[in-house]
Formats: C-alpha cells, structure tokens, sequence
C-alpha cells in the first residue's frame, strides 16, 4: 500500500513508484539495497483537470520531458520509505506552484487626511531650509 502524503493533489494510481540504488555515499549498503526512488508522473493520463494539465504542460523545468511525463528521483535517505515520500512531496509541491494562481494586486489611494499632512510637513521642511539662507541687505 502506498502511503501518501497529507493534502495530495494527485490520486496514487497516477504516479509510478520505482526502486532504484541509490547514488553517493554509504558504503556496501549503497551497492545492495534498492533504497532510491525514481518516480514518473504521466500528465496526460492522470486524473486532473484539462485546465491543469496544460498548466503543468507549459511548465519550464527539467524535470518534465517532452512526452509529457515529470520524472523525479531521490535518494537523500537511507530507507527506501522516506525517499517514496519525499518524491511524492517534491511532486506535490511543483503541483501546488504551479496551481497556484497570484493573487491581484488592487492598487490603493492615499487618503485626503493623509495628503493633508504630507502637504504640511512639506511646507514646514521649507520655512526652517528658507532661514538657513543667508541674509541679504
């Protein structure tokens, strides 16, 4: 059974969960176990939306290939339980930026009160930087 990290976006049949060595350091441990994870997420035959799939489609990263399949591999972890869950949370969290829609910015006006003031404090600015001028008969 596939545990799935909390709040998914996607369904657990829509990705495939390999297991593959694992990369770097560690000694014999590195050369026996299986503890990698490559993990491939097909866009177009998964359960989301059209409107998503070609947000996802039009996304510029290295991690999607040109037929439409994100692929994402790791091996940070010596346990093969904690990789499977950070592929999946990686892969949530591209999902989650690239849903997320910016919020728009509504642009705001200065109040009168506060123009008043500005106002003021500029004309006091100007009549103490008038005496310091100097005096002429």
């Amino acid at each position: 059974m596939l545990v799935m990290p909390k709040n998914t976006l996607f369904k657990p049949n829509d990705v495939a969960i390999h297991a593959i060595r694992s990369r770097g350091k560690g000694g014999q441990n590195v050369n026996k176990v299986n503890t990698g994870i490559h993990l491939r997420f097909d866009i177009k035959a998964s359960s989301l939306t059209n409107e998503n799939k070609e947000k996802l489609l039009k996304l510029n990263d290295i991690r999607l290939s040109k037929e439409g399949i994100i692929v994402i591999k790791a091996d940070n972890f010596r346990t093969q339980e904690k990789n499977r869950l950070e592929a999946l949370k990686r892969l949530n969290l591209l999902l989650t930026k690239t849903f997320k829609v910016p919020k728009i910015r509504k642009p705001t006006k200065i109040s009168k009160a506060a123009l008043a003031k500005q106002i003021e404090q500029k004309i006091q600015r100007s009549k103490i930087k008038q005496t310091r001028k100097k005096v002429r008969f």
